[in-house]
């Protein structure tokens, strides 16, 4: 059996502020960030806030969603080098799911495109 990669045993809360401050050096926004990661997973703003705090695993933080929005399956293109559709593997492709649109809120698409509406 294949070892877990080791950003499944990573706290969300030390990959958030990297979200942040990739959207802040473009001229996006915490608030803009959040709601990309609601839609995504379901969670409420506050929900989200506790997740921060407890240092939750990124694993876990997929895992334990509301909701993971049904939506995200037309999310489509290439991070990291691997075009995120063609993932396998469930976390990772989450995980990617919320890399690709940070991409998309850091390189200036409209927040309406980037939540697929």
């Amino acid at each position: 059996m294949k070892p877990k990669h080791r950003i499944y045993t990573m706290s969300f809360a030390r990959v958030y502020p990297l979200y942040v401050a990739k959207a802040e050096r473009k001229g996006r926004h915490k608030a803009e960030v959040d709601a990309i990661i609601c839609w995504l997973t379901g969670y409420s703003q506050r929900g989200l806030e506790d997740l921060l705090e407890t240092q939750t695993d990124f694993e876990t933080f997929f895992k334990e969603a509301p909701m993971l929005n049904p939506s995200r399956t037309l999310i489509r293109g290439v991070v990291c080098g691997i075009r995120v559709e063609d993932i396998q593997e469930p976390t990772m492709r989450e995980i990617r799911y919320l890399d690709k649109l940070v991409d998309e809120l850091a390189k200036g698409k409209a927040m309406e495109k980037i939540l697929r509406k």
